[in-house]
């Protein structure tokens, strides 16, 4: 059993360890690919001082791809910690509010219907979609929550919005064949091809995604022992509802926009970073906004060495992720007993 002076030093020694691995994966991220790099190639391209070329694949290529898998990782892993709070479902993750499949909605409405090509232009329809279809779905369980237990509400109704999203995505692919061929590229979940703009124009919305989920963090963890507990504490459920599902829409429709839908990260980190530092949603996210890059850019540096041209991130997150979370699962279960 931990002591008071015990479980401090645990939390730092965890926080450390994270920070340590989030350094490393990044720095593997730009050094690992088709052309491997050195540290002195990297710090002499960010500096100015290296071959043109290094500098282009550095500045334009690992860079910002590294970037876009912190801000992916830190945003699907938050809003999965949100979920499981908002929903009370240990596991619920950012899919079912319904929100990834909006921003996949938007893609496809991208591609489809006004034919765009690059994923700077239809990152933006993206983000509108998560944003509209997760204010819909809080709006409808917010209004039936008041005959039914809002949690499970919130479950159901983004369990709904979501599968009917997807079978109206695939009914718009279906009979556009090249639309398919390109949005299937996307939907496997991958970092690769990500350029500075894409990372410019997500990012607003992962920062601020991220900043409302630490003001929140007292309300979620008042949420977290119940309404009437709460209430019983001067805290606004509906407002801290409405503020999470915001969060939630934001961080994950531009990370969902930017990288595809990667799963497992909002799923598998919440549990991991539970278990480490305990149900307190200050470090709670703290702890999360540090192991999901880890995850994501793990993932895909595997990825970028084990299949020649490259397994997407989000197939080796999921082949990571799923045996990670039965691990969690199992570990628990032995522990209750």
């Amino acid at each position: 059993m931990l002591t008071q002076t015990s479980r401090p030093r645990r939390t730092a020694a965890v926080f450390g360890l994270a920070a340590a691995l989030l350094v490393a994966v990044g720095v593997l991220s730009v050094l690992v690919g088709a052309r491997p790099l050195d540290p002195g190639e990297v710090l002499a391209a960010l500096t100015g001082r290296a071959d043109p070329v290094v500098t282009e694949v550095v500045m334009e290529q690992r860079m910002p791809r590294t970037v876009v898998g912190l801000l992916v990782g830190a945003g699907l892993a938050v809003a999965g910690v949100l979920m499981q709070t908002l929903t009370r479902n240990p596991l619920a993750d950012p899919r079912l509010f319904g929100v990834s499949a909006g921003a996949s909605l938007g893609v496809v409405v991208g591609i489809s219907v006004l034919g765009l090509t690059s994923l700077s232009q239809y990152a933006w329809l993206g983000i509108a979609g998560a944003l509209v279809v997760g204010t819909v779905s809080y709006f409808v369980a917010t209004a039936a929550s008041r005959h039914a237990d809002t949690p499970v509400t919130f479950a159901l109704v983004g369990a709904a919005l979501d599968a009917s999203l997807t079978a109206v995505i695939y009914a718009i692919l279906t009979t556009d064949v090249q639309s398919f061929d390109q949005y299937r590229f996307w939907a496997v979940g991958s970092l690769a091809g990500r350029d500075p703009s894409v990372a410019q124009g997500m990012a607003p919305f992962l920062l601020f995604g991220l900043a409302v989920a630490f003001l929140l963090a007292r309300g979620l963890d008042a949420l977290a022992l119940g309404d009437d507990t709460a209430r019983g504490l001067g805290h606004r459920l509906g407002a801290t509802r409405a503020a999470a599902a915001l969060a939630v829409a934001l961080m994950t429709g531009a990370a969902v926009a930017a990288a595809g839908p990667i799963a497992f990260v909002g799923l598998v980190v919440p549990h991991l970073a539970r278990r480490l530092v305990g149900p307190s949603h200050r470090p709670l996210i703290a702890l999360a906004v540090l192991l999901g890059p880890v995850l994501v850019l793990g993932a895909d540096i595997v990825g970028r060495k084990i299949v020649p041209g490259e397994a997407p991130a989000g197939v080796l997150c999921a082949l990571i992720g799923a045996p990670l979370l039965i691990a969690l699962v199992r570990r628990a279960k032995a522990l209750s007993v």
